[in-house]
């Protein structure tokens, strides 16, 4: 059982609730460090000064602002330290708000919050409301000298904690997909073309059939490495030549005719 990352109490009104947080996704990857092209020794960093070479210890260091070019302004680890969150041990609980009216857009990470051995009751009671209710909480707490705003929602008999981004973290969709897209208009035949493409490619969701095969066959390599095998280089696959279908009517008849979209997933990532 993963041990806790953060111990408090959900505090809603007058009611306490004693809880642990702990880490709901363990995340996975290959990681790799910079060695010698002999992997005989392992490369470090260093702090230095790029004009005169000096290098600096960690504790010679202090945290710096750029406010132009090569003009930093220099802030005291106290000055920081005053302006801090202060500690505690609440997750204050400040609404409660249909699951639907947070964009997915705004979730950050995500955490498991589980009772306390004697809060079982008061923590099942909440549980059983937000679900019977169908909302979730919108709350606040501070942890490692942070505030962070998050969701409360039920899941599978216990709840979950997602922390979301602040609102003005979040670049506007019309900036990045262009205002142009408002102008432009869709016909009912591509309309009723692409909602049959939809329905032919709609199908209950098996999350865990997806895989990260880019890591695996990675591991794979390593493992093999690390065990002194040879390996055989894979030929290189040759890019797809085809010329790409512009008429969008066209392509969308293509899409249904071929079937291809019917096939698993992950064979056709392996061959993009």
């Amino acid at each position: 059982m993963s041990r806790p990352i953060w111990t408090g109490s959900i505090s809603f009104g007058l009611v306490s609730i004693p809880v642990e947080m702990v880490m709901a996704v363990h995340e996975k990857t290959v990681h790799f460090h910079m060695v010698t092209k002999d992997g005989g020794c392992r490369l470090r960093r260093k702090l230095f000064c790029p004009e005169t070479g000096k290098e600096y210890d960690f504790e010679q260091t202090a945290r710096g602002i750029e406010v132009g070019p090569d003009n930093f302004a220099v802030v005291d680890q106290r000055e920081i330290n005053r302006l801090k969150p202060h500690k505690g041990r609440a997750l204050e609980i400040v609404q409660f708000v249909d699951l639907a009216a947070v964009d997915p857009v705004y979730f950050d990470r995500v955490y498991y919050l589980r009772p306390t051995e004697d809060s079982r009751k008061a923590y099942k009671l909440l549980l059983d409301a937000m679900e019977k209710d169908k909302k979730c909480a919108i709350a606040r707490f501070v942890m490692r000298e942070r505030e962070y705003l998050t969701v409360i929602r039920p899941l599978e008999e216990g709840m979950v904690l997602h922390t979301l981004h602040y609102a003005d973290e979040i670049e506007s969709l019309s900036e990045s997909a262009g205002k142009e897209l408002s102008r432009i208009k869709t016909s009912s035949a591509q309309m009723n073309m692409a909602a049959q493409l939809i329905k032919s490619m709609t199908k209950p969701l098996e999350i865990k059939e997806f895989k990260d095969e880019y890591r695996l066959q990675l591991q794979k390599l390593v493992d093999a490495k690390s065990h002194g095998k040879k390996i055989k280089a894979a030929p290189e696959e040759e890019e797809d030549t085809e010329p790409r279908t512009i008429n969008l009517m066209e392509a969308l008849r293509k899409s249904l005719a071929s079937g291809s979209h019917k096939h698993d997933g992950h064979a056709r990532r392996r061959s993009a």
